[in-house]
C-alpha cells in the first residue's frame, strides 16, 4: 500500500499525523517538505523577543524525535517540483514519491504590500521557523523597528517587542487598530494600551516608499513624514500558498478549494490549514485547523467525515490589554454593537441584521467570562 503523502511540516501537517496516529497505528505516513521537518509551537512566535527565546528554544520535537514518535517516513529539505494526479506521484528533489492519498499542507506565505522599495529592502518576516532563524540576529541588534500593519499579527509583534525595550513604530491605513475584528471602544483602549507602552501609533498613515541604507530603512509616509529605523517588519496578512496546486490542474481560488471533507476538485487529494479554502473561506487560525484535521484522519482512514466547525475562539496575545474574540466579528457581518463598559474590562456583543448574537469580544478580566459567551453564542 502507498503510503499518506502529506506536503508541508507546519502545524496542520504535523496535527494530521498525530490524529492519524491516534486512530491508527500502522498506517504508512509520509511527510514530504521544503524545510528540516521540526515540530514547534508557530503561535510563540508572537513573542520570540520579549522572551529572549532562539529557534531552538520554539522546537517541541526535533525532525528525528517527531518522526520515532510518530512512526512516519520524513522526506525533509525536498521540494515538490511536480504532482501527477493521474499516475497518483508526487516528483520532489528529481524522485518519484506513489501516495494513496495525498494532503496538501503547504500553507501561506506572508503579503507583501506594493510599496515602493519594500520587497527589494529585504525587510523581516515571521511565519515560520525557518523566517525567524534566518531574521534571529537582525531581530536581537536592532534597537528600532517598524512594524507594518496593525492587525491582529501586528498588534501583538508591537507589543512584544516594545516588551523588550525596543523603539517601536506601527503604521496602518486605516484609521484603528484591528479595524475588522474590534468595535472602534475596544479598538481605541488597544490604542491607549499600547501607546502607554511607547509605541508610535501612525494610523491612518500607510508605508508610501522604503529605502534600504547602510544605517537601517528609512520609511516615508503617505503624509509625508520620514521614519528612521534600524529595522522593518511586515505583518499584513498571509497569502496561500497554492501554486503547486494550480500548476496540478486543482481548482484554486484564494486558497485550495476544498469540499466539506476537505477533499480538492481532484480525487484522492485534499488540503488542509492555511492554504485551504473552503466555502469562500481561508480560516488561518489554529482551531479550525485541529478541527478539520480529526475529520480529514477519519476520511483518510476511510470513513468520509465532513468538517463541522462550531463557534471558536482567538485569544489576541496581547499581555497589557487582555483581549479574546469570539464567533464572528468581522466589520461587514455586524449589524450592531452591544458594549458592557467596566473598570474592569469591556464585554461587546456583536449581532448581524437580524438582531441575532453572532460574536463577541471580551478584555481584561472579561477575558474570564469568554466561555459562558461562546456557550452564549452557541444557544443563539
Amino acid at each position: 500500500m502507498n503510503p499518506i503523502t502529506i506536503i508541508g511540516s507546519g502545524f496542520a501537517a504535523y496535527q494530521l499525523v498525530k490524529t492519524l496516529r491516534r486512530f491508527n497505528a500502522e498506517v504508512p505516513i509520509r511527510v514530504i517538505t521544503a524545510d528540516e521537518g521540526h515540530d514547534y509551537n508557530k503561535p510563540d512566535l508572537s513573542h520570540v523577543v520579549s522572551k529572549q527565546q532562539s529557534p531552538a528554544d520554539l522546537i517541541t520535537a526535533t525532525a528525528s524525535e517527531f518522526v520515532e514518535q510518530q512512526n512516519i517516513e520524513l522526506c525533509a529539505e525536498h521540494f515538490v517540483s511536480n504532482i501527477d494526479t493521474e499516475q497518483k506521484v508526487v516528483v520532489a528533489n528529481d524522485n518519484s514519491f506513489a501516495y494513496s492519498s495525498l494532503v496538501l499542507a503547504t500553507g501561506a506565505k506572508p503579503f507583501m504590500p506594493p510599496i515602493e522599495g519594500l520587497k527589494e529592502s529585504q525587510p523581516i518576516t515571521l511565519n515560520s521557523l525557518q523566517e525567524f532563524a534566518q531574521y534571529e540576529a537582525r531581530l536581537n541588534k536592532a534597537e528600532s523597528v517598524m512594524v507594518i500593519g496593525g492587525g491582529l499579527i501586528g498588534v501583538e509583534i508591537s507589543m512584544d517587542l516594545a516588551s523588550a525595550n525596543k523603539k517601536v513604530t506601527l503604521s496602518e491605513p486605516s484609521a484603528r487598530l484591528m479595524s475588522n475584528q474590534l468595535p472602534e471602544l475596544i479598538a481605541l483602549k488597544l490604542d491607549q494600551s499600547m501607546r502607554s507602552m511607547n509605541v508610535d501609533l501612525k494610523l491612518g498613515q500607510g508605508v508610501k516608499q522604503v529605502s534600504k541604507t547602510d544605517a537601517g530603512f528609512v520609511l516615508l509616509l503617505d503624509n509625508g513624514d520620514v521614519v528612521n529605523v534600524d529595522e522593518v517588519i511586515v505583518c499584513t496578512g498571509l497569502i496561500s500558498n497554492t501554486i503547486l496546486a494550480k500548476d496540478a490542474g486543482i481548482s484554486t481560488n484564494r486558497g485550495i478549494c476544498v469540499d466539506d471533507a476537505m477533499q480538492t476538485s481532484c480525487e484522492d487529494i485534499y488540503a488542509l490549514g492555511d492554504c485551504a479554502e473552503q466555502n469562500g473561506q481561508v480560516r488561518a487560525y489554529l482551531q479550525p485547523t485541529v478541527i478539520s484535521a480529526s475529520s480529514l484522519a477519519k476520511t483518510l482512514l476511510g470513513e468520509r467525515t465532513s468538517v463541522v466547525l462550531p463557534n471558536m475562539m482567538v485569544k489576541v496575545k496581547t499581555p497589557s490589554y487582555p483581549i479574546q474574540i469570539g464567533g464572528t466579528t468581522l466589520e461587514r457581518a455586524v449589524s450592531r454593537w452591544n458594549l458592557d463598559v467596566q473598570a474592569d474590562g469591556i464585554v461587546a456583543k456583536a449581532f448581524n441584521e437580524e438582531d441575532v448574537m453572532i460574536g463577541f469580544v471580551a478584555t481584561k478580566e472579561k477575558t474570564k467570562q469568554a466561555f459562558p459567551l461562546l456557550r452564549e453564542l452557541s444557544t443563539q
